[in-house]
């Protein structure tokens, strides 16, 4: 009964920290997403900008005079990477919600085997 108990507690103890993993991918993508969004604006700014109009980037405390070309590239090169991040965390989530089930289903025969134990070991009881 006591490698029940273990068996059990360790069951537990992987499937919190699965969760736990699971709720800090999900919370990263989420950030990713709201500077996907962000990155989308800019990239929408840009697009209604005039050829000869100024941009700046604030470097630190500065505003620095850029390129809009050079400006454009960096945004979209934001948005490949923000997107390629994502379809790397959304495919994570997919594996550990995959790993979350299994272990549910591992809880739930442990529990169950250890419940007709049980059940098993009072009927000896009670014929004695």
């Amino acid at each position: 009964m006591a490698d029940v108990q273990a068996r059990l507690q360790q069951l537990s103890e992987d499937y919190q920290n699965l969760q736990k993993e699971l709720q800090e991918a999900v919370d990263s993508r989420q950030k990713l997403e709201a500077q996907k969004t962000e990155n989308i604006g800019v990239q929408k700014e840009f697009a209604k900008l005039k050829e000869d109009e100024t941009i700046y980037k604030l470097i630190g405390p500065v505003l620095m005079k850029q390129d809009k070309v050079e400006a454009d590239s960096t945004v979209n090169g934001r948005l490949e990477f923000i997107g390629k991040e994502i379809a790397r965390l959304e495919q994570n989530i997919k594996d550990v919600q995959v790993k979350l089930e299994k272990k549910k289903g591992e809880i739930i025969q442990v529990q169950s085997a250890a419940q007709q134990a049980a059940a098993g070991a009072q009927q000896q009881a009670v014929k004695a």
